[in-house]
């Protein structure tokens, strides 16, 4: 089975692919020719998963899916949330996001937040929708080197260690994109 994950990232696509069964075979976006970034102007992750998704099917006609993916701070109301891989502008990098992330909660105490995921996927007519979290804080400086994004500031509940330290196997079983591609597998597998 053919499926495109609708994402240009790198880091991301290797980190789902290590996660899907060998008789699905996973392709990007630049596998199929689509070069362009697809805008994300929905004001939820959900809104923003559902149109990448939908720009792949109806312009390649693809089944596909599509993440999207928010950090959400507490002592921040909820930010950067939706607008977490642009936060300190729209053409920012993970160390721009990272460095204002950290800026913003100087003095803060309450430094909890979460990683929320939500998937859509389109298959033959219809799209399904898959949601997942993983609770955890905000630490004061980078550790790791692994990962991408906020991981190497992003502690999860449990651990010691930021994403960017944990090794991928253990990352994979307690992120939120890791039990949101467990969700869609399962689904998946009852077809």
């Amino acid at each position: 089975m053919k499926l495109v994950f609708a994402t240009h990232n790198k880091n991301k696509f290797n980190e789902v692919q290590r996660l899907l069964p060998k008789h699905i075979e996973l392709l990007s976006l630049d596998d199929i020719k689509s070069f362009e970034a697809i805008p994300e102007t929905a004001d939820t992750l959900e809104g923003n998963a559902r149109i990448k998704a939908d720009y792949v099917t109806q312009n390649f006609g693809y089944p596909c899916f599509a993440d999207d993916t928010g950090l959400l701070v507490r002592a921040l109301n909820g930010a950067p949330g939706v607008f977490s891989a642009r936060y300190a502008g729209p053409n920012a990098n993970a160390n721009a996001n990272m460095k204002k992330l950290l800026e913003a909660l100087k003095g803060k105490q309450d430094r909890s937040a979460q990683f929320e995921t939500v998937i859509a996927l389109n298959l033959k007519t219809e799209t399904k929708l898959f949601r997942a979290s993983a609770p955890g804080k905000i630490i004061t400086e980078r550790k790791g080197v692994e990962g991408f994004g906020y991981d190497p500031i992003f502690m999860p509940d449990g651990f010691d260690k930021t994403f960017a330290e944990l090794p991928i196997e253990v990352k994979n079983k307690i992120s939120h994109r890791g039990k949101a591609i467990s969700q869609l597998l399962t689904y998946l597998n009852t077809l």
